[in-house]
C-alpha cells in the first residue's frame, strides 16, 4: 500500500519510521509548505499539518480520489466544506481530535459516567489538560471532544475548562466529578506521540476502499 505523508514534522517523520510495520510503502513526503498534488497515485494519505492549512489539503486530496486520514486539530468549524469535498469526489476521510486509541477508550468510560451522574446535581464536573508549548490549539481538539461527550451523555451541568501549555509534555487529560462526599478522577497521560501515529496507520489501513466521513472511533468499535 502506497502512503503519502502530507506534514513532515515531528508526526510526519514518526509515522514515516512506524509505516512498515503496517504494510506501507512511503509514496511521497510532504512539508507543511509542500505541493499536495505530489501525493498523486498514493492509496491513502495522512495529513498532520496546521489547522490553516488542513481543509485546504483535504480538497486536493479529495480531488486526487485519495482516501486521508486527518490528525490535524483545530479545522471542525469548516467540517462542512470538507464533508462536501469529500462526497463530490466519492472518496472518503478519517478523522479524530486525537488518534490514540486509550484516549478513544477513556473517552467513552467519561461518557458513561456523565450519563450515570447526569440527574445528580450533588456532582460538579472539571476537564483540564497540559501539552507542550508549540501546540497551537488551546483548548485541544480532545479536551472539547470530551466535553462534548459529557454533554451528549445529557450532563447539562458547568463543566470548568482549563488548558495549559508548557516545556514538552506530550499530553495529559484530566477528567473530574466532584460532591461533598466523594470525588472520581479519569486521567488519560500520553507517554510518547508514538500511540498516535500508530493510530493514524490503523486507520489508514481502514479506509481505503471506504466512501464517506469517519470519526476514528467508527474505526476502532
Amino acid at each position: 500500500m502506497k502512503l503519502a505523508i502530507v506534514g513532515y514534522g515531528k508526526m510526519g517523520r514518526l509515522i514515516d519510521q512506524l509505516a512498515p510495520e503496517y504494510g506501507f510503502v512511503v509514496h511521497e513526503r510532504i512539508d507543511a509548505a509542500g505541493d499536495v498534488a505530489r501525493s498523486a497515485g498514493a492509496d491513502v494519505a495522512i495529513e498532520f499539518t496546521a489547522p490553516g492549512a488542513a481543509v485546504e489539503n483535504v480538497e486536493a486530496l479529495a480531488a486526487l480520489g485519495i482516501p486521508v486520514v486527518v490528525g490535524t486539530t483545530g479545522w471542525l468549524g469548516d467540517m462542512e466544506r470538507v464533508r462536501t469535498a469529500v462526497t463530490a469526489h466519492d472518496t472518503a476521510l478519517v478523522w479524530s481530535p486525537n488518534f490514540s486509541i486509550g484516549v478513544n477508550v477513556f473517552v467513552r468510560a467519561v461518557r458513561e459516567t456523565a450519563r450515570l451522574l447526569a440527574s445528580d446535581p450533588r456532582y460538579g464536573a472539571w476537564a483540564r489538560e497540559i501539552h507542550h508549548d508549540t501546540k497551537a490549539d488551546a483548548p485541544s481538539g480532545t479536551l472539547l471532544e470530551l466535553v462534548r461527550a459529557m454533554q451528549a451523555a445529557g450532563y447539562s451541568r458547568h463543566i470548568d475548562i482549563a488548558a495549559t501549555r508548557a516545556g514538552t509534555h506530550p499530553g495529559t487529560h484530566e477528567i473530574g466529578f466532584d460532591s461533598a462526599a466523594d470525588t472520581i478522577t479519569f486521567t488519560h497521560a500520553a507517554r510518547s506521540r508514538e500511540g498516535f501515529a500508530r493510530g493514524a496507520l490503523v486507520a489508514a489501513q481502514w479506509v481505503i476502499g471506504k466512501r464517506g466521513v469517519f470519526e476514528f472511533s467508527e474505526v476502532l468499535i
